[in-house]
């Protein structure tokens, strides 16, 4: 007898260890659940239910448990197919062991109504839910807690379905019963005010939405702090709702904020990180700031993929948002495998007609558009709108997208019957949802207005694009970028019927518009955020000019309307970087400002030597890479806080004005403003004249291609020297000069005197050099001053307290032994690491040092590139040494800012010493000099005055450093020069300035007296007197 009671007992203490076992590992998964770590929970608690299954027979409810985590787990990972029989099981078990009418079972129809939502089985899922919360209102009563969420989530599924009215009663039951059971200020109750807001966002009704979010987010704070994660969940909210509304700068600050906690709360891995760094990716690709959004978005899908491995539907809407931004960059050969891959992933795990396979095929659709392959994007747009009408009815908002989309399609084919078919049918259905005053509503008005418009029929587009505007400016406010873009769109039409003067007042407006958004966006963001901004609105900028040009030429105010949007665009993130650093470096009382920018200069220094060492001193080229994305990323973020921090100190400015520009211009001269625009679909350049009296006159000068083959023409002949090569020169010159400057001197008269603002690849030529129909050379009858835009001339130029001059030249490049001296050209190949001593620059030091006696020279070993960077504001700066502009590191791929590519060569560059002072400073390094209020800098070296050419902003290389770290102005050079001419250009300069002449009068006499053979026949070639260029502040220095 005692034996099977012994037997007995063993196997009850068995059963009892494996139990405890299941229980553990059901606990160390719920760790590993709460952690984001879904891939290691799941194995756990498949053992554990495996274990529960052999202990006790199926119908145990601990097995019905284990079922329903389990199947939660599969969930979260998107694994629905497998998650529903789990589900199903541990409902019949629940229901078999309780009854129908448990809680229990009341939370199992809602988990398996949950799974058929995600799968969009929609009218499955409704009686499910349905069921719930007539089972939770049975046994607890209708105002109990979970009643509110039993109503939460029906309401939810009936958004989904754009049952809107019937959501919002849902929502509204569940907040009044949170509120009632807990009071106005429990959590609860914050994430029902969370709920309808969210559905009022989708209605448009953004006011509402907004208190809702901002009362959720106080009682989130009051209940939990200010960084708890339930915050970041509201924060993230609010910010959404702000970039629906176009106000970027707040829905930034909010997802930034959104994210630190997250990553604080949470760690740097967990998928609501994840989900904030793609929300704050997918703000920076609305405002095109492409490159701070690729990081986040492969961060994010990186997180992604480890916690739900490679087929989760969330990896599928992070490869879609990463394709989108490729295309958005013309990245067309990386986007579409993404976009295939997102689509086959959501095909996989999702079957084929689920609405988020819809918005797969959507997109792919989408992109085969934009590239002309209608063939491809056809069948794929009418595939979306089958499968959304199929899962979401006819009358969805998605459905109306769909209809929007194939009308796009139709409208680009030219098939305007059934764009318009299409058009139609998507306005009705969103008004029919939305009501009339929704901004989907002004989107479709507005796209039908657009194809009315292009099949000239006027008075039908009209009405709809003053709807459109009525609606964008009542729901998204008047300064929304959606606001100005139908102002530009109804500006267009009235083009199209011959009302120049309502197209000029419209365009006027959206222009206004513009200006407030680009000066939001110019406050944050490093040099290349600011860019991807300006070319966001640069369509509008050439529509104002060729609206002048082209449709009003002898209009006055289109021609002021133009040059107000040539002023306030050309050259403008030169001046916010240039007037941000003069307000940082004035505040010295404010230490946080000076350790930013002590730590932005470190910053940039490393980046700078990083570009140049070579992959293979470092483990490989991978660790090479990554470092270098580390510190460009850490500058980035430098950059953009020094930009906020100096706006923080900034006066309100007055907007700019042309009469405030008009006043700066001196009697005897005129302004010319040269700017390149898209004009019917061709580049032109145009010429834009501003005299000081006020007048204004305007020429287009023809298409671009032409002028830009002239000026490379130009060029080539101006870098040979021999004598032989004068005719040819000239004719090139004479060539230019027909298509560009003699239309200009038309309209000049007798001023002599040109303040002159190139654009393009006219910013690489010296207009001195250009032959008139006299056959003389520009110089012998006019004096011009480079500037980059008219707006140059409003800089103030503070007198910071101006330091000796410091005259740097003759660097030891070696640092060790004697070098021999022999003549060169100031100009080098970087990646021969060779540099020929200068002999001309010491005697060019020593002369300047004998004019100006209280000059500090550093020659020799003394002449660093540190010693450069502890100078501050000098009274003009001389640097005689080697210049370089590296057009091959363009080339590799992790250097894409052209300021790494132009720079200065400095004492012991040769030996590429450990630290900070590797001999070489950048241009990227050079904006951050201390020259506030230095009167000149002169680059006496070669190819100074070259690099990247952009539209609009000039050239990127030494001489915007040198602006924007606070020089008046600059004397830089754009060929090759043999050392000793460029000695003896030198020494004449500075004797003209010592005599009380202005600082480009100076450089004009040189250049007069060279052509004429004072100085030797040899001088006499446009080769020596042409290659340096003045810019900038053209008066007499004060010494």
């Amino acid at each position: 007898m005692q034996e099977p009671m012994v037997e007995q007992a063993m196997s009850q203490v068995s059963k009892q260890e494996e139990l405890a076992e299941a229980e553990r590992l059901n606990q160390q998964a719920e760790q590993l659940y709460q952690q984001g770590k879904y891939n290691e929970a799941i194995p756990l608690a498949e053992q554990a239910l495996a274990i529960r299954k052999k202990i006790f027979v199926n119908n145990h409810l601990d097995v019905a448990t284990s079922l329903n985590y389990l199947a939660l787990l599969y969930k979260l990972q998107g694994r629905y197919a497998e998650a529903i029989p789990l589900a199903e099981q541990a409902l019949a078990i629940r229901k078999k062991v309780l009854g129908d009418n448990h809680l229990d079972v009341a939370a199992s129809l809602n988990n398996l109504a949950e799974l058929y939502k995600l799968q969009a089985r929609y009218a499955e899922a409704e009686p499910l839910y349905q069921q719930s919360l007539a089972i939770t209102k049975q046994q607890l009563g209708d105002n109990d807690l979970y009643v509110a969420t039993g109503l939460n989530n029906l309401a939810l599924l009936y958004k989904l379905q754009a049952r809107y009215t019937e959501a919002e009663s849902l929502y509204q039951k569940s907040l009044d019963i949170r509120t009632q059971q807990f009071g106005d200020n429990h959590f609860y109750v914050a994430t029902s005010l969370n709920n309808l807001a969210e559905l009022y966002k989708l209605q448009g009704r953004y006011a509402e939405a907004e208190n809702l979010y901002q009362q959720s987010l106080a009682i989130t704070k009051q209940q939990f702090g200010d960084n708890d994660f339930y915050v970041a969940s509201s924060l993230n909210n609010l910010a959404g709702l702000y970039q629906y509304q176009g106000r970027y700068a707040e829905a930034e600050h909010f997802y930034q904020q959104s994210l630190d906690i997250r990553k604080q709360q949470l760690g740097d891995n967990h998928p609501d990180v994840a989900s904030s760094l793609n929300n704050l990716a997918t703000l920076y690709v609305s405002q095109a700031r492409y490159a701070e959004a690729e990081p986040l978005y492969q961060q994010s899908l990186a997180i992604t993929k480890q916690q739900f491995g490679d087929n989760h539907p969330k990896v599928a809407a992070t490869l879609n948002n990463l394709a989108l931004l490729y295309f958005s960059q013309g990245r067309y050969a990386e986007a579409e495998p993404l976009f295939q891959q997102s689509l086959a992933i959501r095909k996989q795990q999702l079957g084929d007609n689920h609405p988020s396979v819809a918005t797969g095929l959507n997109n792919l659709a989408g992109f085969y558009k934009l590239q002309e392959r209608y063939a491809e994007a056809e069948p794929r747009f009418q595939q979306s709108l089958e499968i959304r009408k199929q899962q979401l009815g006819d009358n969805h908002p998605d459905v109306a997208s769909s209809l929007n989309n194939l009308a796009d399609l139709y409208q680009d084919q030219g098939r305007y019957a059934e764009a318009e078919h299409f058009y139609q049918q998507s306005l009705d259905i969103r008004k029919q949802q939305f009501g009339d005053n929704h901004p989907n509503v002004a989107e479709s008005r507005n796209n039908l207005a657009d194809l009315y418009k292009l099949q000239a029929r006027y008075a039908e587009a009209e009405p709809l694009y003053q709807q459109a505007l009525d609606i964008n400016k009542q729901q998204l406010g008047d300064n929304h970028p959606k606001v100005a873009i139908t102002l530009n769109n109804l500006a267009r039409l009235s083009e199209s019927q011959g009302n120049t003067s309502r197209a000029i007042e419209l365009l006027s407006q959206g222009l206004r518009i513009e200006e407030y958004n680009l000066s939001e966006n110019l406050v944050a963001g490093d040099e290349r955020q600011k860019q991807d901004y300006m070319r966001k609105i640069s369509g509008t900028t050439d529509w104002a000019i060729s609206l002048n040009l082209q449709s009003a030429p002898n209009n006055l105010e289109a021609t002021r309307l133009a040059l107000k949007a040539i002023f306030e665009r050309k050259g403008r993130i030169l001046d916010v970087l240039t007037n941000s650093l003069q307000i940082l470096r004035q505040r010295i009382d404010d230490p946080q400002s000076q350790e930013l920018l002590t730590e932005l200069i470190a910053t940039r220094t490393q980046h700078a030597n990083l570009i140049f060492k070579k992959p293979e001193d470092f483990p490989s080229p991978d660790v090479y890479r990554k470092l270098l994305t580390e510190v460009e990323n850490k500058a980035k973020q430098l950059s953009d806080q020094l930009s906020r921090r100096s706006a923080e100190f900034r006066n309100l400015s007055q907007p700019i004005t042309l009469e405030a520009i008009q006043k700066q211009i001196p009697a005897d001269a005129a302004l010319v403003e040269l700017v390149r625009y898209e004009s019917l679909g061709k580049p032109h350049y145009a010429a834009y004249i501003i005299y000081p009296n006020g007048e204004i006159k305007a020429k287009d000068l023809g298409e671009a291609e032409a002028i830009d083959k002239a000026v490379e023409k130009l060029r080539k002949r101006l870098r040979v020297s021999h004598p032989r090569t004068i005719k040819t020169l000239k004719a090139a010159g004479r060539d230019l000069d027909e298509m560009v400057m003699q239309p200009v001197r038309q309209l000049l008269g007798e001023t002599k005197t040109i303040l002159l603002s190139p654009d393009a690849t006219l910013n690489l030529i010296p207009f001195e050099a250009l032959v008139d129909e006299n056959n003389q050379y520009l110089v012998e009858n006019y004096q011009i001053t480079y500037l980059t835009s008219g707006r140059d001339l409003l800089r103030q130029n503070p007198n910071n307290n101006r330091q000796s001059p410091l005259v740097i030249a003759n660097p030891n490049y070696q640092q060790q032994g004697e070098v021999v001296a022999l003549d060169a050209y100031r100009s080098i190949d970087l990646s021969q690491r060779v540099f020929m001593p200068l002999k001309g620059t010491q005697q060019e030091a020593e002369t300047i040092s004998s004019i100006f006696s209280q000059a500090l020279t550093l020659m020799g070993n003394k002449a660093t590139k540190n010693a450069l960077k502890q100078v501050k504001n000098p009274d003009f700066l001389h640097i005689a040494t080697h210049g370089f502009f590296e057009t091959s590191l363009k080339n590799q791929n992790y250097v894409d800012n052209p300021l790494l590519r132009s720079g200065l060569v400095f004492a012991g560059v040769e030996k590429q010493q450990s630290g900070e002072d590797n001999g070489i400073l950048t241009a990227y390094e050079g904006t951050l000099l201390n020259l506030l209020g230095t009167q000149l800098v002169v680059l006496s070296a070669c190819d100074t005055g070259i690099g990247d050419i952009s539209a609009g902003e000039g050239i990127y290389g030494l001489r915007r450093a040198f602006v924007i770290a606070g020089s008046e102005s600059q004397l830089i050079s754009l060929w090759k020069v043999e050392d000793t001419a460029t000695k003896d250009l030198m020494v004449a300069y500075y004797q003209g300035l010592k005599a009380g002449k202005g600082r480009r009068e100076a450089l004009s006499q040189i250049q007069r007296d060279w052509l004429e053979g004072k100085n030797g026949k040899k001088y006499q070639h446009p080769y020596y007197w042409a290659s340096f260029i003045f810019s900038g502040d053209s008066t007499p220095m004060e010494f």
